[in-house]
């Protein structure tokens, strides 16, 4: 009897060690169950890739001037450009002010990367796990929403400098005041960087939208193991 009882251990012993090879094997092939740990990193390094494109694509030189985030003037501003453009030094004041916004812009993005970063740190297995079951953009959102008032704070007074870098502030303020100085127009702002500020920042989260969509839709954006693990889970 002693002699049965301890073939049935051996056995269950073997087995045992049998199941737990075959899933460490199914892990290593990617077939196995990802882990919060899988989870949490997966959507981290995802995170991190996006708003690090992002950034750096917004960030060169033309980022925002020659491309499809290219920043105009507020609507508002048309009335001014309109009437000032007769007046002697502001013939080119559209272009030139296009041209001086967006440059603006390219520097700041600059700054959007270490701030992204720091909230993706601080993203929870809560966070993680509803990301990866959410929405398309569900990543997207949460940056929006952990990050934008940061970066807005972050943004405003690289704007600002830049803009000053070119005298933009001051040729846009003086142009405001000889187009308020005319009789009967609806009085104009002259303060145009927070428009910048803005735009700027909804064209970040735009090119992470589209960098989260890829990932999330073609396996080919997904570049590590780690990425086709945790992906493959939402997948199904």
């Amino acid at each position: 009897m002693r002699h049965i009882v301890l073939l049935f251990v051996a056995v269950a012993f073997t087995f045992s060690n049998c199941d737990a090879q075959l899933g460490k094997l199914l892990k290593q092939a990617g077939l196995g169950e990802v882990s919060t740990d899988d989870v949490v990193s997966g959507l981290k390094e995802a995170l991190v890739n996006g708003t690090s494109k992002g950034s750096d694509l917004l960030s060169a030189r033309d980022g925002f001037y020659k491309s499809i985030y290219k920043i105009a003037l507020p609507s508002d501003a048309q009335a001014v450009v309109s009437k000032v453009k007769m007046v002697p030094g502001f013939e080119n004041v559209e272009n030139d002010m296009v041209e001086k916004i967006n440059r603006a812009a390219e520097d700041a993005a600059v700054k959007a990367k270490p701030i992204f970063i720091s909230a993706i740190k601080q993203m929870t297995v809560a966070d993680a796990w509803s990301i990866l079951k959410g929405e398309k953009d569900a990543a997207t959102q949460y940056l929006t929403r952990t990050t934008r008032t940061a970066l807005y704070s972050e943004f405003k007074p690289v704007v600002v400098e830049s803009l000053n870098k070119f005298g933009a502030l001051d040729y846009w303020s003086t142009a405001v005041k000889s187009y308020n100085a005319i009789p009967l127009v609806k009085k104009a702002n002259p303060d145009v960087a927070d428009h910048v500020v803005n735009k700027a920042l909804d064209a970040l989260f735009r090119t992470i939208a589209i960098e989260e969509a890829n990932i999330r839709t073609n396996v080919a954006f997904r570049t590590s193991d780690l990425l086709k693990r945790v992906f493959a889970k939402q997948d199904k």
